[in-house]
């Protein structure tokens, strides 16, 4: 497995977007808050090939209607990731998101919104599963940095330690199990931030390595049902 390096450069702690509801990028501006995983991909590999206005407009749509999800469901459940998440409040985006390769491929998406007339930012948490998720900060006066960002997604407490990036792969480990495994269970992505993944890409791979250490029997969580 290649490794990335896990040092965040300065312009990269401190890198801030100018805002969450500018898109210079065409395509950004498309995925932004397309709720299926799936969709994503196909939408970014028809714009890749130069074919976007080949692809179905039900399929570029922020919401999918319920005969369509279900439709896209038979093909293959993971089209379920991402499709059940709440709606978007008005005047919002979503900043980030965790991707899991569970059984129903959930994601937990990062949110950000304005109320009218106010320039504040409001942040939220939302899943499939109407989970309540306490972080900090809840508001800010501009965009997050990178390293605000970062801090927020491992702030969380997930009930197994590690923030939101890491408390679903500890919730499937064992110590007897083989970390590698899961090493790919779990994904974060932003339009916004463009070294938010390669930075969480580190933090799996040294997540396995300190796994291949020996533990004292006994000593893994339960695996996930």
């Amino acid at each position: 497995m290649s490794k990335k390096s896990d040092q965040v450069t300065p312009t990269t702690a401190s890198f801030r977007p100018s805002s969450y509801w500018e898109d210079n990028d065409p395509l950004a501006a498309i995925l932004r808050n397309v709720k299926g995983a799936n969709r994503r991909q196909i939408i970014t590999d028809y714009w890749n090939a130069g074919r976007i206005e080949d692809l179905d407009p039900d399929l570029l749509s922020d919401e999918t209607v319920p005969e369509l999800r279900q439709f896209l469901e038979r093909l293959h459940p993971s089209f379920m990731g991402g499709e059940y998440l709440p709606t978007l409040l008005p005047a919002e985006v979503e900043i980030a998101r965790i991707s899991l390769q569970s059984t129903t491929f959930d994601v937990i998406s990062i949110r950000a919104h304005r109320e009218p007339g106010s320039e504040l930012i409001h942040y939220r948490i939302e899943d499939e599963y109407d989970t309540n998720f306490e972080f900090e900060p809840t508001t800010s006066a501009a965009p997050l940095t990178h390293d605000e960002l970062v801090a927020l997604i491992d702030g969380v407490d997930g009930g197994t330690g590690g923030g939101l990036a890491l408390c679903y792969n500890e919730m499937n480990y064992e110590c007897s199990s083989d970390a590698e495994s899961l090493r790919n269970f779990t994904t974060v992505s932003s339009l916004f931030y463009p070294d938010l993944e390669d930075h969480y890409e580190a933090v799996f791979d040294r997540w396995v390595e300190e796994k291949q250490e020996p533990c004292d029997e006994g000593d893994g969580d339960e695996k996930e049902e």
